[in-house]
């Protein structure tokens, strides 16, 4: 189904609709502060698994990111993160980036990959805050599947290619066509291993 929702204002019965497709683990296709994102509840396996089956990848080796609405539940899915890094999250977020951190146990098995690794992101979007708030845990995020990136800014069009194959395409408007820039920040030097809409001086 096609959702148009407010990007400035969200209904908040969309929002509980979406919530609560999530909870039972539904896949959604919707928008961030970058380019549209295809996401599940981090809790629901079979949503991970149609995610990962939708992009043909292992679940164990996919570039899946998880969105927070803020910093506040960082310490369950991250281990220790210092005063510096604290700093530097809390200074770059909500924004178009993705930071990459020590995975913590408490990271879904099916998505603790060998370098126990996870990907953290906390979009400055209206619609994409509100999910979260409804929904209680982050969402699990990818990229929408393919290389097209200029053909996924519609989601008109979005869901003409992938309507079938997700529960719900949330309209928000004409999404961006450049993705987050993402930050190694596993060693002690931050590193930028993609540069995206984001500008990271460290």
């Amino acid at each position: 189904m096609l959702l148009q929702v407010h990007p400035k204002n969200p209904q908040p019965r969309y929002i509980k609709q979406l919530a609560e497709c999530l909870q039972d683990g539904g896949v959604i296709i919707y928008p961030t502060d970058t380019i549209y994102g295809i996401g599940c509840d981090i809790f629901q396996h079979k949503a991970i698994d149609r995610i990962c089956a939708l992009k043909n990848v292992d679940p164990q080796k996919a570039q899946l990111s998880f969105i927070c609405p803020d910093l506040s539940k960082l310490s369950d899915f991250t281990k220790s993160i210092d005063t510096p890094l604290y700093r530097m999250l809390k200074t770059h977020l909500p924004g178009p980036y993705t930071f990459i951190l020590p995975a913590s146990k408490q990271v879904p098995k099916i998505l603790q990959s060998k370098k126990s690794t996870i990907g953290l992101r906390v979009p400055d979007n209206e619609i994409c805050h509100e999910i979260l708030s409804a929904l209680g845990n982050p969402l699990l995020s990818a990229s929408l599947p393919g290389d097209m990136v200029e053909e996924y800014t519609d989601p008109e069009v979005i869901y003409e290619r992938f309507g079938d194959q997700v529960d719900f395409v949330v309209d928000g408007g004409i999404g961006g066509m450049i993705p987050s820039t993402v930050v190694d920040c596993t060693t002690a030097e931050w590193t930028v291993i993609r540069k995206g809409l984001g500008d990271f001086d460290g």
